[in-house]
């Protein structure tokens, strides 16, 4: 059996022991499953039902032969929000890293977690400085990566090599961002970095949701557009033999957050209310009302890049600096 990531039925997190002896029962015994994982086993392959680890089979099944022999959907007890949210944390908190930048996403869960953090920001960036203050006030153990120009520069080069689509600027500045936070924790010895990804979507974190026209309808499809964004950061991820794992898209907590009206989301100008009520009661307040930049903004490293492309003669065209390197990477 070779298994990554981790396993977890009706909230009891399973060893690798556990695992081989469920098996004995068939692949059948994963159906109830949850976790994060891609686990192969003679000729059968299983995946996570959500498909946050990558893998060669659909999310959600069991592959024998070729051939799909079972069915993942995990179906725990109802919760609430602030239930889901912290068994969903303490499943993932017996090793790893939390991916750090201060906001209230990444917050609530270094609180829960009571894991190591690693923030990333060029020198004097917002999110460096927001997060060494936030980790002083709730007493987390923080590194803060601060790459130069030069490391962002060699950064980029491996991270268009691996995500799908290596020309699109937000994808690639967002991958490169990550890319420091996966390399330092490798450094550390992790493989898991627990991470805020699918919060935005779930409870309405972006700016754009303010004056949307159809708050419930734009929510549906940036949550279906996830899966894109999974599999950009776990190709990050995987250059250092690392993963994101992500609290926020347990199956106790997207349930939770899809029954709650987008119009409780988002209201009187305050975007992720829902979730920001919770973390109220977990971190200070001053964390979990912040409002703060996207990663690749809050970072400096779209600045970074931005520079980057000027100097490579690009001065209007991020987009055509990515393309330069990506032809050059794939050989085209």
């Amino acid at each position: 059996m070779n298994l990554k990531g981790w396993i977890e039925r009706d909230g009891v997190r399973l060893s690798p022991a556990d695992v081989e002896r469920m098996l004995g029962e068939g692949p059948e015994a994963l159906t109830r499953c949850g976790g994060e994982f891609l686990l192969t086993r003679d000729d059968c392959i299983a995946r996570d039902a959500f498909g946050i680890m990558p893998g060669p089979v659909p999310p959600g099944t069991v592959c024998c032969g070729g051939r799909e022999a079972a069915r993942i959907a995990p179906d725990p007890p109802p919760c609430t929000l602030e239930e889901a949210i912290v068994t969903a944390v303490d499943l993932r908190s017996d090793e790893g890293v939390v991916a750090f930048s201060g906001g209230v996403d990444s917050g609530l869960i270094a609180g829960l977690a009571g894991l190591p953090c690693v923030a990333v920001g060029t020198e004097g960036s917002h999110d460096a400085l927001w997060a060494a203050k936030a980790a002083r006030t709730m007493g987390l153990d923080l590194e803060i990566v601060t790459p130069t120009e030069e490391e962002v520069a060699e950064a980029i080069h491996r991270v268009v090599r691996v995500i799908p689509d290596p020309t699109n600027p937000v994808d690639a500045s967002i991958a490169t961002t990550l890319f420091f936070v996966a390399a330092r924790a490798a450094e550390l010895g992790h493989t898991r970095i627990l991470a805020g990804q699918g919060a935005d979507e779930l409870f309405g974190g972006y700016a754009r949701y303010l004056s949307s026209p159809d708050l419930a309808a734009e929510l549906e499809r940036d949550i279906a557009d996830h899966e894109r964004q999974r599999a950009r950061d776990q190709a990050v991820a995987a250059l250092h033999k690392a993963y994101f794992s992500m609290p926020y898209l347990d199956i106790r907590v997207v349930r939770a957050a899809r029954s709650i009206p987008a119009g409780e989301k988002v209201r009187g100008g305050v975007r992720k209310h829902p979730l920001r009520a919770v973390a109220q009661r977990h971190i200070p307040a001053e964390i979990a009302r912040a409002e703060k930049k996207a990663m690749q903004y809050g970072s400096g490293i779209w600045r970074a890049i931005q520079r980057l492309s000027c100097q490579n003669g690009y001065k209007k065209s991020v987009q055509g600096y990515l393309t330069e390197i990506s032809r050059a990477e794939h050989g085209n």
